[in-house]
């Protein structure tokens, strides 16, 4: 017996005018406000200083936006370059289409490019933001809900997804002035979301607990999220490129998360590095940040 139905919007784009507002877009835009604010507390509370994060974050976004986009492209082309697939549309980011790796990989390069510029090292940099980036993902899914899209296969579980045939942001209407429903679906969306706040939550306190430092809860955040995405990856049914008849994202998920658990073995053990960029903000050390590993306890970050 179906004991209840998740609804799914029936539009994601307003006109404001001549402006469309999507909801796609302004769910991005919050999940990197989230991450920001999250990330700011994180990096001062490490001894960096305030304002860091936004001028990292003025080079990251661009170049994960970017990357993100490539990667969607690349693991879906069907829709740009199969047949009756229209090339432009790769350029349509607004249509939806980030893809996870691509983000994090480019938008990596552009905040490697910012820390080198400022003297901060990006290990400790990369743990400040890991909780941040999982909150900004779960924020995101919402985008793809909005869009009735990347949901998984039919199922008649109490929480079923019903997605409604779409087309230019919008469900379709039938003759009946009623949207028509396409089916019920696995709300793959509202999984990958909880498990990625439920990932924060897990690198926060490990964080915490253990004191990483040097890219291990960065690297705690990537085997999180590779260990749910694999499971969430097997549940989709949107078209994507295999190989084997395995979509690509499970052989990335697989192959990603094992990279950051073999990088967190060899890390283990390091002291968490001591930052103290405010006597490199005030102008000491030529502009570069101190580091150094001691039994210096500055106060765990959030």
């Amino acid at each position: 017996m179906i004991l209840a139905t998740l609804p799914s919007p029936t539009q994601g784009v307003w006109e404001l005018g001549p402006l469309p507002i999507r909801a796609y877009a302004l769910c991005i835009v919050a999940g990197i406000v989230a991450a920001v604010l999250l990330t700011e507390r994180r990096w001062v509370a490490r001894g960096g200083a305030p304002g860091d994060v936004l001028d990292i974050a003025v080079w990251a976004v661009p170049f994960g936006i970017v990357g993100g986009r490539l990667y969607h492209v690349v693991s879906s082309p069907r829709a740009y370059f199969g047949q009756g697939g229209d090339p432009l549309r790769a350029f349509a980011i607004w249509e939806g289409g980030l893809g996870i790796w691509g983000a994090i990989a480019l938008g990596g390069v552009g905040a490697w490019i910012a820390c080198r510029r400022m003297g901060i090292p990006l290990p400790a940099f990369a743990d400040a933001v890991a909780p941040g980036l999982l909150v900004a993902q779960a924020i995101g899914r919402l985008g793809n809900w909005f869009n009735n899209e990347l949901f998984g296969g039919p199922t008649d579980l109490p929480w079923r997804l019903r997605i409604y045939e779409w087309e230019g942001g919008r469900a379709v209407i039938g003759p009946d002035g009623q949207p028509i429903v396409a089916g019920y679906f696995h709300p793959t969306f509202l999984y990958e979301l909880l498990w990625c706040l439920a990932a924060a939550a897990f690198v926060i306190w490990a964080d915490r607990r253990f004191r990483l430092g040097h890219g291990r809860a960065f690297a705690l955040y990537v085997a999180a999220y590779c260990a749910g995405r694999l499971w969430i990856e097997l549940l989709r049914t949107d078209p994507a490129e295999t190989i084997f008849g395995v979509r690509l994202n499970v052989f990335t998920a697989i192959v990603v998360g094992l990279l950051a658990v073999g990088y967190l073995v060899w890390q283990r053990g390091r002291p968490r590095e001591v930052i103290d960029r405010g006597v490199a903000a005030a102008g000491g050390d030529g502009g570069r940040v101190p580091v150094r590993d001691d039994g210096h306890r500055p106060a765990d970050p959030a």
